[in-house]
């Protein structure tokens, strides 16, 4: 990492795994970064706000998706830290990486409901995976968020049927 980054916070944010009725997963491309990299929503936390809060917030800022029902919050926190070539870019600088609370939610709309085109756009698609294929979609410096999410969602899934 760059020297005069080391020194930064990491941004306090959560995740949200959505699953739909096939427990398929979730995830979208961002506009800001063409190649083919998708991720699940996300996002940071507001002044105030608690994480469980900011997860429904975040995922209909994102993908206007409001009805779903809380599975599990993860324990604990994922890190990740961006990469040297994104570091005083993203987050206007103030950040060097990301401390997130990750929830996973099953989803009980419908497909049309989901709406990507919103105030303030972030993705240009979406699709819905499934669980092998999550690492596989993912930025590199997020690999190993997406490995432990695919780790935990494994048990949860196998307990669960």
């Amino acid at each position: 990492m760059k020297e005069q980054y080391k020194h930064l916070p990491l941004r306090s944010g959560v995740g949200i795994v959505v699953l739909n009725q096939k427990n398929e997963i979730f995830v979208a491309r961002r506009i800001d970064n063409p190649k083919n990299f998708w991720q699940m929503p996300q996002g940071g936390i507001d002044e105030g706000e608690d994480f469980l809060s900011a997860a429904y917030r975040e995922l209909k800022e994102e993908t206007s998706i409001t009805k779903v029902k809380l599975i599990k919050e993860l324990d604990g926190f994922i890190t990740y830290e961006l990469p040297d070539h994104l570091l005083g870019i993203i987050w206007k600088g103030k950040y060097k990486g990301q401390k997130q609370k990750w929830f996973i939610m099953k989803f009980t709309g419908e497909d049309n409901e989901i709406n990507i085109r919103t105030k303030k756009p972030e993705f240009l698609e979406w699709k819905w995976i499934d669980l092998k294929s999550l690492t596989k979609v993912v930025v590199d410096f997020k690999l190993h968020v997406y490995q432990e999410i695919q780790k935990q969602l494994e048990l949860l899934l196998v307990n669960r049927s």
